[in-house]
């Protein structure tokens, strides 16, 4: 099973959601970066669980350790390695589940796949491993932020039928941070959190949106035919837990318009080349164009629900069951910080690429 991803920047990720740890290691960072678990831990700090009544009461400090690839408070050029050690995982949630499949889960197939799985709380199929991609990612951050100025912020955008209203241009991290929701609109959010307040009483699950925005980045990023920035994004989005849809700029609603409605029509502007609006979301032949990078992610419902539901034992007898255990009634709000990041990763990568050609 593959758990890297990059091509000059690559991450692989390790680790159970109820095993000793998870972790990453980071191979092609530029050397000479200032780095400690300080810079990293904040976006941690952001993903972690029990954080509020929205999210899961699992109580993890998701404390990251670097193991190497630091030296004298700089990376080395040489891999960097990444620990968060599980302090709080209960296995015995999940005892009378081993022997059936979870709807919507990833039980089956990777039975099918490989025969063998970790049935607790899901082993490596568990969005707890996203706690590792955030490291990563904060690292990836703090790389793009010292080269071009850049800055990715995301936020709840949907949660089911509510939508927000949000400024893509100024928008600020400090500005999603100010509710349990994450969104800065703040009667979106409110309207947002009593959804999600109810569906937890109901012992069920909601999904939503998560949009994204990344300024700052120059032209030139991408590649233009398979590796397409846009599609790389894509693959990495939608290899999030409960992650299924993924559009960049108008998305799904730019089919809806003509194309002298669509076109984004250029123009100098303080001395570059500027488009007037950003259908294109910043992307465009698969290389950015310079302008903001806006993409949105689509949630599911999270699977664990805690009403009686029908299924079948791994013999393949129906049987009916109600979860126990801990989990979110919704994800998007600890999934902003994971979007935030794993975008990082994957537009470092695209810089480092393009800089390798010495452009």
């Amino acid at each position: 099973m593959s758990s890297t991803f990059g091509t000059l920047f690559r991450v692989t990720t390790w680790g159970e959601s109820h095993g000793r740890g998870i972790g990453a290691v980071i191979d092609g960072c530029p050397p000479g970066i200032e780095l400690s678990e300080a810079d990293l831990q904040p976006a941690l700090d952001r993903r972690r669980p029990g954080q509020s009544v929205l999210t899961t009461p699992r109580r993890e400090r998701d404390e990251v350790h670097i193991l190497s690839g630091v030296f004298e408070g700089r990376t080395t050029g040489t891999p960097i390695s990444m620990a968060l050690w599980n302090e709080d995982a209960d296995s015995s949630k999940y005892e009378d589940l081993k022997t059936l499949y979870r709807p919507s889960h990833a039980d089956f197939t990777y039975e099918a796949k490989y025969g063998h799985r970790d049935w607790r709380g899901g082993g490596r199929s568990s969005a707890r491993e996203t706690a590792a991609r955030v490291a990563a990612g904060a690292l990836a951050d703090k790389v793009l932020a010292s080269l071009f100025g850049s800055e990715i912020v995301a936020w709840v955008s949907d949660v089911a039928d509510i939508g927000s209203t949000v400024d893509e241009e100024t928008v600020r991290r400090s500005q999603v941070e100010v509710n349990a929701v994450r969104c800065p609109d703040a009667a979106a959010a409110e309207a947002m959190e009593a959804r999600i307040r109810a569906v937890r009483k109901t012992r069920d699950s909601v999904g939503g949106c998560v949009r994204c925005v990344a300024r700052g980045l120059p032209a030139g990023l991408g590649e233009p035919v398979v590796d397409k920035l846009d599609a790389v994004l894509a693959g990495a989005m939608l290899s999030l837990p409960a992650a299924k849809a993924f559009e960049v700029g108008s998305g799904f609603a730019g089919t809806l318009l003509t194309g002298s409605e669509h076109n984004d029509a250029f123009e100098m502007r303080d001395g570059r080349v500027r488009t007037r609006t950003n259908r294109s979301g910043g992307i465009q032949g698969g290389i950015s164009n310079g302008e903001t990078i806006s993409f949105r992610v689509g949630f599911k419902p999270v699977a664990t629900i805690f009403q009686p539901q029908s299924t079948v034992t791994t013999e393949g007898d129906a049987i009916e069951f109600s979860a126990r255990g801990r989990h979110d009634p919704c994800v998007l709000p600890r999934a902003v910080p994971i979007v935030e990041s794993v975008a990082a990763i994957v537009l470092l990568d695209a810089a480092l690429q393009q800089r390798a050609r010495g452009n």
